[in-house]
């Protein structure tokens, strides 16, 4: 995965020449992934025009993205897929989609995210990633834009681009073929860049009081997250392949499609 150098788009990186099976690699300049896009302006970032980019995929809550809408480039077109819909109708919104509103206040975080309880909410909500209704439609809709015959550069994100996002990245790179470690590694890779770009909030938060290992465990991804989602997968389905066909409904030959079109 390549790290890529934005002045106006937070955690950007291609999923290019990720390491898979057989010596191959993920063909670089297809797909890519980031934080929110309140503040993208190819005018102003070549890296970010240099994209190319036709689909913006955007997993945020309706609040998140009244919050910060995305600003789309020219000749882009802009795909809704709520991936917390659903967690957010049965339980209020997840911890992993108001990471600004939890850090404002250490007294409401410690009440509700002390003592082990964030690992917890936050392993509880990767589990939804791969159970809920409104997860396997915004992740099938994913894979069914990286599997359009016409299908161009395509980027998706959500507000960090650590949990959404790292839960996206993981099926695409588990269905091209790269290993556990491969996976693991990548899903953790974001971890400087999501703590750079949040750190004013975490050094206010601490100055307040507040529990750096609460800021830590909201802020960052550790193994134990991306964990509950894959202990998901194997019970209910066995294998990401699975996921993808029965838990998703993304047919086989979409899936071939797809790696056809995104392995090198």
């Amino acid at each position: 995965m390549i790290a890529i150098p934005a002045t106006t788009v937070a955690n950007l990186r291609d999923l290019g020449d990720t390491p898979l099976s057989g010596g191959r690699t993920v063909r670089s300049g297809l797909v890519f992934r980031a934080g929110q896009l309140d503040r993208m302006d190819p005018a102003a970032d070549p890296a970010v025009a240099a994209l190319g980019l036709r689909t913006i995929l955007d997993f945020r809550t309706d609040a998140e993205r009244a919050d910060h809408p995305d600003r789309v480039p020219a000749g882009a077109r802009l795909v809704v897929a709520d991936a917390l819909a659903d967690k957010i109708s049965a339980t209020g919104a997840p911890a992993a989609a108001q990471l600004k509103h939890i850090l404002a206040d250490p007294v409401v975080a410690e009440e509700h995210l002390g003592g082990g309880k964030a690992q917890a909410l936050f392993a509880d909500t990767y589990r939804s990633l791969v159970s809920s209704h409104s997860a396997r439609s915004a992740y099938r809709t994913l894979l069914t834009e990286l599997a359009a015959d016409d299908a161009g550069p395509l980027l998706f994100h959500c507000t960090a681009g650590k949990d959404r996002t790292g839960w996206a990245a993981t099926v695409i790179l588990t269905l091209l073929g790269a290993d556990e470690a491969t996976v693991e590694r990548e899903y953790l890779s974001v971890n400087p860049a999501v703590r750079q770009a949040f750190a004013p909030l975490i050094e206010g938060f601490t100055a307040q009081g507040g529990d750096p290992e609460i800021a830590l465990a909201i802020i960052g991804v550790v193994p134990e997250y991306l964990a509950a989602a894959l202990d998901e997968v194997a019970a209910k389905y066995g294998s990401m392949e699975k996921y993808a066909r029965e838990g998703l409904g993304v047919p086989d030959d979409a899936v071939a499609r797809l790696r056809e079109r995104l392995i090198a």
